[in-house]
């Protein structure tokens, strides 16, 4: 097997690159478009490769570590690619041909599955307008198409976790009672340990395995559509970068785990009708039959600067997400600041003169923190 593919147009020769409008690969030169199903020079039959296993992953495993970079041959221009050990498709950086490398992407180390972009550059501006519209703190003229910075769109590796939890968990519930006694009004809370004894099964628990990515980032653009995973092609990654995994499947567990016993608590409170207050006790629930694939999920980096910063933003590639950090113009915040010190110093004005109910002062107050917090 070659260590490069490459996917070229049969028509013109020119490369090819995955359309996320189209949903096929697409010639820029010649404008014809092919489905992603094997037909291409340089495309393997799924059903004769192997995938992903987590069993066969551990005992091949030997623990080296990728601190190096491994040289390629271009099949276009003979010119030498240089690529960090985890990279799984990039550019030649001669001919700017899209490439996969292919033994990072096959036999033990082939991903289960992949959802192809379905975001076009092009749609990023709306999605990031999106996102910030409504924040009135924003700084005025912060964003526009023309301020992004370079965008990349990247297939990052994820984790996909299946398990079964079972056993007994301990809430406790709180009743609260209020009542008057002559002049005091009284208030009773009555506590309660609640046993629960259940079991469960989780699927699709995603945990991103790329050291270099954010983690908080990476949480927050989910969800994914699952049912548009599909089996992995090389044919997919092209025109993008593509990154194998750097942290393995038992180093991220343990996230995958917190998820799911997270989820598990949830589900035992609802479980809990008619009590003021449940909180957690005690946690006797194991994780059993646990098992991962490896998948390869799309997302958009870029960042824009402002005022000598720089904010990063990922995309989501599939459903158009967007997350990031957003700045405050000063300005602004120091109107509203002065803003709600007028308005918070005429509703004690008003209460030392006893002008305003207890109700509309409250109202007034809601008001007031809306306008701050929204």
């Amino acid at each position: 097997m070659e260590n490069l593919s490459q996917f070229k147009c049969p028509t013109c020769g020119a490369p090819l690159a995955w359309s996320p409008k189209l949903k096929k690969l697409h010639c820029a030169a010649c404008g014809n478009s092919f489905e992603a199903d094997g037909s291409l020079p340089g495309s393997r039959d799924v059903e004769e490769v192997s995938s992903f296993n987590w069993g066969a992953y551990k005992e091949g495993l030997t623990h080296e570590k990728l601190d190096n970079t491994a040289v390629y041959t271009c099949v276009s221009c003979g010119a030498e690619i240089e690529a960090d050990l985890n990279t799984v498709a990039t550019k030649c950086p001669y001919c700017d041909n899209n490439v996969v490398l292919n033994d990072k992407v096959s036999g033990s180390l082939r991903p289960n599955g992949v959802i192809p972009f379905r975001i076009t550059p092009e749609e990023l501006p709306d999605a990031v307008q999106r996102f910030y519209k409504g924040k009135h703190l924003l700084p005025r003229g912060f964003f526009s198409a023309r301020s992004m910075g370079k965008v990349q769109g990247i297939y990052v590796p994820f984790w996909l976790y299946d398990c079964h939890i079972e056993g007994p968990m301990n809430l406790q519930g709180a009743l609260v009672r209020t009542y008057r006694e002559g002049e005091y009004e009284c208030t009773e809370t009555m506590y309660y340990l609640l046993e629960r004894d259940g079991e469960m099964r989780f699927t699709r628990i995603p945990v991103d395995g790329s050291v270099r990515m954010d983690d908080d980032l990476m949480d927050s653009i989910e969800p994914f559509d699952y049912s548009e995973l599909k089996a992995f092609r090389g044919e997919y990654l092209t025109g993008y970068l593509a990154d194998r995994f750097d942290d393995d499947p038992d180093a991220c567990l343990p996230r995958a785990s917190k998820r799911v016993m997270n989820s598990a608590t949830d589900v035992m409170k609802g479980t809990c009708p008619g009590f003021s207050q449940v909180s957690f006790v005690r946690n006797g629930m194991q994780i059993t039959d646990a098992s991962v694939r490896y998948v390869l999920l799309p997302v958009y980096l870029f960042h824009c600067e402002y005022g000598g910063k720089k904010y990063r933003y990922a995309v989501n590639g599939q459903t158009g997400k967007v997350v990031g950090e957003l700045p405050i113009s000063r300005g602004k915040s120091a109107a509203a600041f002065a803003g709600v010190f007028a308005g918070v110093s005429a509703l004690l004005s008003l209460l030392l003169t006893k002008t305003v109910a207890g109700d509309g002062l409250l109202t007034l107050l809601s008001a007031l923190l809306y306008l701050i917090f929204d």
